[in-house]
């Protein structure tokens, strides 16, 4: 597994946008104590995104996300099968999580599966221990997926559903930053690097300490 991940890291790949039509671009107002942070302005303000899930962890344990969420972090929704985008994907949030501890900022990488099926706890516990030791994965039930999924906002499709095995799945990629006791409070796109989701998680890092 380890050499699928370096292999499919190297990859050239054109971003998953599926589901982008709940993001508008633009800035926050004056009002909004995060405005000089913010790469973009969600349609129908921050709290329209997020919410409470309850998954399992890659122990077998069923968890909340008040049990996740215990500091600031960075979640993304994707699956290990992935062959390119997801690997791509976490190994550069990795890459942030690791700017920011240099900043002296403590963030949490979060992978959630849309892949009930094949993403095991165990195989999930291998890929997130190949990304970043900190990196928690989760996974649950068809239903805990779904609902983690749409109060996020996000998008995903089985395809080939007849392959039991080798089927793909299409699935959107942002990166969502969200804040214990604040919750959800800016996207990163594909395009996004390293170091610019670095720069801007630590804005919003600094404004909350500073209200």
């Amino acid at each position: 597994m380890t050499r699928l991940y370096a292999a499919s890291a190297a990859a050239v790949v054109v971003a998953l946008l599926a589901g982008s039509a709940w993001f508008v671009l633009g800035r926050g107002g004056s009002d909004d104590p995060f405005a000089q942070c913010r790469g973009g302005q969600v349609a129908g303000g921050a709290g329209a995104i997020g919410g409470p899930f309850t998954l399992i962890d890659e122990t077998g344990a069923t968890v909340t996300d008040a049990q996740v969420i215990t500091k600031p972090s960075l979640v993304y929704f994707g699956y290990t099968f992935c062959p390119d985008v997801c690997p791509l994907d976490n190994a550069r949030n990795a890459e942030a999580v690791d700017i920011l501890e240099e900043m002296g900022h403590e963030v949490t990488p979060v992978f959630i599966s849309v892949d009930p099926r094949r993403d095991t706890p165990e195989l999930l516990a291998e890929f997130t221990d190949v990304m970043h030791p900190r990196m928690i994965g989760l996974t649950g039930t068809p239903e805990q997926i779904r609902a983690a999924s749409q109060a996020y906002k996000t998008y995903y499709n089985i395809k080939d559903q007849e392959d039991q095995v080798n089927y793909l799945i299409d699935h959107s990629t942002f990166t969502y930053l969200v804040l214990p006791g604040i919750g959800f409070v800016d996207f990163f796109r594909r395009e996004d690097t390293a170091d610019q989701m670095a720069e801007r998680v630590a804005c919003f890092l600094d404004a909350a300490r500073g209200n």
